[in-house]
């Protein structure tokens, strides 16, 4: 596997196998590898809608997803043999709503060795100190898991609660948010954004001494996040991986292996199974 679920062993050495530079067409590769009970590095199918810097992403050593009930029933033991390295799963959204999924795809997750993270989906319309209390009172802790997940993003105006406040007013929410998820989880949470919600809120580098998340599947970040430091990259919507059934949003750490290994000891992330 890309990075060796086994991290009950942070240092112990680690053996990755690579693929020849040329001879078999990747298809004819995996077949064989399969055979021989060897799982290849790099993605297990392409995704469908590929743009200029989809290569590069799936070239990056540490490889994600993110999931909702949408996935359905997800074979989490799949997805850890096809190379994904964690996973961000939707747990609650707004003050009164929880994935229906949340609860499985946490306890699957975690028993597959998949490193994961719970996710919050803010509602602009909805006291915040009612959705921190929500998500407090849904998400257990485990020192086994990534850091929480502030996702923030305008909702779309046919949702429950299509409001847009003052950006001041979003970053006053966001605050309180981000102090509620640390002080339940004792963990500095991720910030989730897209390119609109940025632009409006968190372009003049708000909140630059926490990690950034950053959708933007039609280029790299870098051509749509000037001057935003960020650690991890959703890179398609359309993602294929074994043992989830459909599309998969697909995700990729920046960084090597040796800085992932670090990002997590510095976030103060367990090791799984452990």
């Amino acid at each position: 596997m890309r990075v060796l679920r086994a991290l009950r062993a942070w240092n112990a050495p680690r053996t990755i196998w690579r693929a020849p530079a040329a001879g078999l067409s990747a298809i004819a590769l995996t077949l064989v590898l399969s055979a021989c009970g060897v799982v290849p590095i790099g993605p297990t199918a392409v995704d469908r809608d590929p743009h200029e810097g989809v290569s590069r992403a799936h070239r990056m050593p540490v490889l994600g997803i993110d999931v909702s009930r949408w996935q359905g029933n997800i074979d989490w033991s799949e997805v850890a043999r096809s190379g994904i390295d964690f996973a961000f799963i939707k747990a609650t959204e707004g003050g009164d709503h929880i994935d229906p999924a949340f609860a499985r795809n946490w306890r699957a997750a975690g028993e597959a060795g998949v490193l994961r993270a719970a996710y919050h989906f803010m509602y602009w319309c909805r006291p915040v100190h009612q959705q921190a209390l929500w998500f407090i009172l849904n998400v257990p802790t485990d020192p086994n898991a990534l850091p929480p997940v502030l996702d923030v993003e305008w909702a779309s105006p046919n949702s429950t609660c299509p409001r847009r406040v003052p950006a001041d007013e979003a970053r006053e929410m966001m605050a309180t948010m981000l102090a509620a998820l640390e002080a339940h989880t004792g963990k500095r949470p991720i910030i989730y954004t897209d390119i609109n919600f940025h632009r409006d809120v968190l372009s003049d580098g708000q909140f630059a001494d926490y990690t950034f998340w950053v959708r933007s599947v039609a280029a790299e970040p870098r051509a749509v996040y000037p001057g935003r430091r960020w650690q991890f990259w959703q890179y398609t919507t359309t993602g294929q991986v074994r043992g989830i059934s459909g599309d998969v949003d697909r995700n990729a750490f920046n960084g090597t292996e040796a800085e992932w290994f670090a990002w997590l000891q510095r976030m103060g992330v367990g090791q799984p199974g452990a």
